[in-house]
């Protein structure tokens, strides 16, 4: 069977866990898995065991098929894996798509910010969105309230192109609010999980997601944010990364302002100038 169908097999199967699965998927040195492959792995014997079970699983095919009707489904060893996100720290193996699957090998600049953002994340929106698509930059943030889906929207609003990448399953909307805005990304541009299809949205998927959305990028733009948020945390994953990190300077009397000018004040860009900020994108 292809290493993709493999992978598939490996995320159905119970008890086995990201770490255990890139263990496994490490020793994959060629396109077709078979019992020759497994037989040759040299993995602890309770992990091989979960290796075997994962194969010869009755009921993973018909699963795996039906996966397939719903969205399509990206490996880690396939050429449409985009090559930053094979480059992070703990990549995710498989990844669920509905949509233009040709953004992913675009030059990405990832957006985030507070859930309760304010209007003046919608003002820096309107400017730098419109910008950012005329010099054909894709717009990706994680389409939850605040910044995430004003980005969202402002791109669908200028026709640019968007992926959003979600922390549950692709059969599921979350929030509800957002239902109508990820109809119309996954008709005109890209919703992206690690998800199974059926997985619900749960607290912890949701900073798991922030890796890919930092390692999705080139450059990520924090707009608004409070001192401790998930905005941060993708800004800090994408510093490890080597990614741009830019931020929106604020008043030091509001909360939302606290995470940016931090962030300014430990090395991120100021993003002060929206065309210079544009060709500060481009090095």
């Amino acid at each position: 069977m292809k290493k993709t169908n493999f992978l598939l097999r490996l995320k159905l199967q119970r008890g086995i866990g990201y770490v255990k699965m890139l263990q496994i998927a490490s020793q994959l040195d060629t396109d077709e898995i078979n019992r020759a492959t497994i037989n040759k792995m040299t993995l602890p014997a309770a992990l091989k065991e979960l290796a075997w079970a994962a194969y010869n699983d009755p009921q993973a095919e018909n699963v795996i098929k039906r996966i397939k009707k719903q969205c399509q489904v990206i490996s880690f060893f396939d050429d449409l894996y985009p090559e930053k996100l094979r480059q992070i720290y703990q990549p995710p193996l498989i990844l669920f798509a509905l949509g233009d699957t040709t953004l992913l090998q675009k030059e990405i600049v990832t957006i985030v910010g507070a859930r309760l953002a304010t209007v003046y994340s919608q003002q820096v929106l309107e400017q730098l969105v419109p910008n950012l698509i005329k010099h054909n930059f894709v717009i990706a943030s994680g389409l939850a309230k605040g910044v995430d889906v004003l980005a969202h929207k402002a791109t669908l609003k200028y026709h640019g192109k968007t992926v959003a990448v979600v922390g549950n399953g692709l059969n599921h909307y979350y929030p509800m609010a957002n239902h109508y805005v990820q109809e119309q990304i996954m008709r005109e541009g890209l919703i992206l999980s690690e998800y199974l299809p059926d997985t619900p949205p749960r607290p912890f998927r949701f900073p798991q997601r922030n890796r890919i959305l930092a390692g999705l990028a080139t450059s990520v733009v924090v707009t608004e944010a409070k001192e401790r948020s998930g905005s941060l945390i993708t800004a800090n994953l994408a510093l490890q990364e080597n990614r741009n990190v830019y931020a929106v300077p604020g008043p030091i009397t509001s909360e939302l302002s606290v995470g940016p000018n931090k962030l300014i004040a430990a090395g991120a860009n100021p993003l002060t100038d929206f065309n210079l900020s544009l060709e500060r994108f481009d090095n």
